[in-house]
């Protein structure tokens, strides 16, 4: 009883909390349009799929992806349009060597979808996308359940969707892009070359990342290099110590990447695992408006 009367005293509306730093934060989500619908959002609402199209447009030399299932046609399109619009951007994604879910039944379906939206963005970059999966020092493949994205060391985004177009449309989803007010000092100073410089955060990220995927340091100028991302990261996939020799350290661990290879469904198991890929792996929680006219 106690508690219902304090509860009941509390102000309709609590002030904003103060400023504690320099990070805007911008929170990000996924909810379905559905009967009944949501009251605080009718339409359901995709502000995590329309912060991810905006981040990418503006993407001009590198998009660092970590990502668990990497499956969806209308993302893979997005990255796409952004590859062939700029002939200087990069793509990097990691993703998980085998499926969560890997059965008769379940494997096929993120196989072939998989495939699709790789191939999809292969075409459009080329030499300038990379896919690779992690192992530990055994050799044993490490499953990759992030869902992490960094756009030209200035926006970064950690949260629990996926881009696919589950994430981006049906489930519910909850994630925080962030930029740092705080300018990065070093070099390239403004990799985007749109004015936005680099950001601490997003950098750091990237870097610490890197640094256990790769074998290296930290503060391996190499990491910074983002021009020739893909091709440290080619590099090392290829010979795991090629790090040791290409660090300024005489002695690092050997790279945990390897180049992530797909594999192939039997042609007959092709058209039942299409249609339970997009009716049960990845549905659309759009509008049919929204649907029509492929938008979010």
């Amino acid at each position: 009883m106690s508690q219902n009367r304090t509860t009941s005293n509390l102000p309709d509306q609590l002030p904003d909390p103060p400023t504690l730093g320099g990070h805007a934060v911008q929170v990000l989500r996924t909810y379905p349009s559905r009967s009944p619908r949501y009251p605080f959002a009718p339409a359901g609402e995709r502000s995590v799929a329309r912060a991810f199209v905006k981040a990418i447009g503006r993407a001009r030399t590198l998009i660092y992806i970590e990502d668990q299932y990497f499956w969806s046609v209308e993302i893979a399109k997005t990255l796409a349009r952004a590859l062939r619009r700029h002939q200087g951007l990069q793509l990097i994604v990691v993703v998980p060597r085998y499926p969560d879910e890997d059965g008769s039944f379940s494997g096929p379906p993120s196989r072939l979808a998989q495939t699709r939206a790789m191939a999809l963005v292969r075409s459009a970059g080329g030499g300038r996308v990379g896919f690779y999966d992690i192992e530990n020092e055994m050799g044993a493949p490490i499953y990759v359940h992030a869902k992490v994205c960094i756009v030209d060391d200035v926006w970064a985004s950690v949260g629990s969707d996926n881009l696919n177009r589950r994430s981006w449309t049906h489930d519910s989803e909850l994630a925080c892009a962030v930029i740092d007010s705080e300018l990065d000092g070093r070099m390239p100073r403004d990799p985007g070359g749109l004015g936005d410089g680099s950001r601490k955060f997003a950098r750091d990220l990237r870097l610490s990342l890197w640094a256990e995927h790769l074998g290296c340091s930290f503060d391996d100028p190499a990491l910074l290099d983002v021009a020739n991302s893909t091709q440290l990261w080619e590099a090392i996939a290829r010979d795991p110590d090629h790090g040791s020799r290409h660090a300024a350290q005489e002695h690092r661990a050997p790279g945990r990447i390897r180049a992530h290879q797909n594999q192939s469904v039997p042609r007959g198991s092709q058209p039942w695992a299409n249609i339970v890929y997009r009716l049960v792996f990845d549905p659309d929680g759009r509008p049919i408006p929204l649907r029509i006219r492929n938008r979010f």
